[in-house]
């Protein structure tokens, strides 16, 4: 699972922020490391007056590297495909 979450309006974000663990690990409230960053927060403000397309790469930008995290964490090798 990956959550994307896009921040809406002018609150305060600290929370959303804390929960997109670019920066550090995430820990439960027993200490438990989390086994991969799975969040993606991007304020919409940041982009208001910005291109659709700036905005959809930002949302998007760690689906890939979360894809690739998930994969490894199950020892799920990826599959070779014959060329199209």
């Amino acid at each position: 699972m990956s959550i994307i979450i896009v921040g809406v309006g002018n609150a305060d974000f600290a929370a959303m922020e804390f929960l997109d663990g670019d920066n550090r690990v995430l820990r439960s409230y027993t200490g438990e490391e989390a086994a991969r960053d799975i969040v993606q927060f991007v304020p919409f403000r940041d982009f208001r007056n910005a291109p659709k397309e700036t905005l959809a790469k930002a949302v998007l930008a760690e689906l890939p590297q979360q894809v690739v995290q998930y994969f490894k964490h199950q020892n799920l090798p990826p599959i070779n495909s014959e060329p199209a």
